[in-house]
């Protein structure tokens, strides 16, 4: 994990999960912004035309897909009393199966998340056990990798934003 020290209490470090198929394409980046909040963006390929609720699960055991990844992650230290931290709320799929999301979550961790999952269910609701899931796993931060292709499969880093905001060339 890339991390770069502001002040004693406050760590900046970054974090992916990628979903690699065979249905579902996509990827999730998190990025610790200060201590109260981190940004999470998200692209998804292949989901059906409803709602998907999405979430940050216990676990990151795959062996039974999504099912072996635990309950949403909710740390003993969360102050919001409403939801678990780990609930990232719905995805809307358009009519080709895309979702984008862009947004901040409070009280989220990401170094706390390494090793967790991303799961995505077929409900709003979560009511079943999810469809697909993907591992966090630790990523370089903006800034902190010179590099701007991706050698996995040559996808410009950081690119899949739609606001100019969030590209780096």
């Amino acid at each position: 994990m890339s991390t770069l020290s502001c002040s004693a209490d406050f760590i900046v470090s970054a974090a992916v999960a990628e979903f690699k198929g065979p249905l579902i394409f996509g990827v999730v980046r998190l990025a610790q912004v200060n201590m109260e909040f981190a940004r999470v963006e998200a692209n998804f390929s292949g989901l059906s035309l409803k709602k998907h609720g999405w979430s940050i699960n216990e676990f990151g055991d795959l062996t039974n897909g999504a099912a072996s990844t635990g309950k949403v992650f909710n740390p003993p230290t969360a102050l919001l009393a409403n939801e678990p931290i780990g609930d990232l709320g719905t995805l809307d799929a358009d009519e080709k199966g895309d979702a984008f999301f862009s947004g901040i979550k409070q009280e989220l961790r990401v170094a706390d998340l390494i090793g967790r999952s991303v799961v995505i269910y077929g409900t709003e609701d979560k009511s079943d056990s999810g469809v697909t899931a993907a591992v966090i796993a630790r990523t370089a931060g903006v800034g902190d990798n010179n590099k701007k292709l991706c050698s996995c499969d040559g996808t410009t880093i950081w690119e899949a934003a739609t606001k100019n905001e969030y590209k780096v060339q």
